[in-house]
């Protein structure tokens, strides 16, 4: 992939810094698989088994405590 999507970790508030982190794992797994079929063919495998659910969770939350620490954790007056 070489188009630039991400510009700035920053967020105006936690909800934008959450999808920004939901956004943040899914490119990880297209850069992964870049190819749109097969992960069209492997997601009935993952969608309904309840370990890679769990583990999608945590690379979300990974993802967010990233998003959340270059935010300062909105404090605020910022």
């Amino acid at each position: 992939m070489t188009t630039t999507w991400l510009s700035s970790l920053e967020t105006a508030d936690p909800q934008q810094g959450f999808e920004l982190a939901i956004k943040l794992s899914q490119m990880g797994v297209k850069y992964t698989q870049p190819s749109e079929e097969i992960r069209g063919k492997l997601r009935p495998t993952y969608a309904e088994n309840a370990n890679s659910l769990t583990a999608a969770s945590h690379v979300i939350a990974i993802n967010f405590a990233t998003v959340a620490a270059a935010n300062r954790y909105w404090i605020a007056g910022r």
